[in-house]
């Protein structure tokens, strides 16, 4: 039997999250489970009762998207992870795409490329991301830049028992850290070179309000971080 995926849908006040639900559901690979968790949302939770029988619902007191993950991954049975944003979307073969990949390399962690999307679903930039032909070039590229967006990741849950959770107390770039810590702790993250993740551009989004926010945590994460991946780069 395929192995159990189970994605996690972090929700507050989001407006499109009936499309990432629907996106979720649409999967061609079978065996997943969709798991919502509302971090304590005031707005657009009607949005979410047509979809109540064919998910897992799971509200909690609000305390920001890394908690919210957390309590996802608690809550999830599948072997491995996806984080699928509430403003974004899959299309219907990511799931059955990647996990087909990391069988066959015998991967723990990937991620892929994506476009990016305005308001009404159409590209305002393709293939938005960056291109990679190996390991090295991802490490070396961490040294730079943030390479990876979060939501285009499947991740072995097991890896989570070993490394922890994400760290709420980087309220915007929980991501980026786990990236670094998942590197640095001897996992690899293989890259696949298709687009399979539409990431939503929007005036409301966290990226666009909490950019001075972001790279304060950042650089804090990029101080600690880059100098001991440039040491374990050169053991590689």
């Amino acid at each position: 039997m395929d192995p159990k995926v189970s994605i996690i849908i972090p929700f507050y006040n989001c407006s499109y999250v009936d499309q990432a639900i629907q996106s979720a559901l649409n999967q061609t690979y079978k065996n997943v489970e969709v798991i919502v968790v509302d971090d304590g949302s005031t707005n657009f939770i009607e949005k979410i009762s047509p979809y109540k029988e064919d998910i897992c619902y799971v509200r909690k007191e609000n305390g920001g998207t890394a908690t919210a993950l957390n309590h996802g991954i608690s809550t999830a049975t599948g072997d491995y992870i996806a984080w699928l944003s509430s403003d974004d979307h899959f299309l219907p073969e990511k799931i059955s795409k990647q996990i087909s990949f990391m069988l066959n390399q015998n991967a723990d962690a990937s991620f892929t490329n994506y476009d990016i999307i305005d308001e009404n679903n159409q590209v305002l930039i393709p293939c938005c991301g960056m291109r990679f032909s190996n390991l090295a070039d991802i490490y070396r590229a961490f040294l730079r830049y943030n390479v990876v967006n979060g939501c285009t990741v499947v991740i072995k849950k097991k890896i989570f028992d070993n490394l922890g959770f994400f760290d709420p107390t980087y309220r915007y770039t929980h991501d980026y850290e786990m990236w670094f810590r998942l590197l640095v702790g001897g996992y690899k993250m293989h890259y696949i070179d298709e687009v399979l993740t539409k990431f939503r551009s929007h005036e409301e989004s966290g990226t666009r309000k909490y950019q001075k926010e972001m790279k304060l945590e950042m650089s804090k994460i990029e101080s600690h971080y880059r100098p001991i991946l440039a040491e374990y780069i050169k053991q590689l």
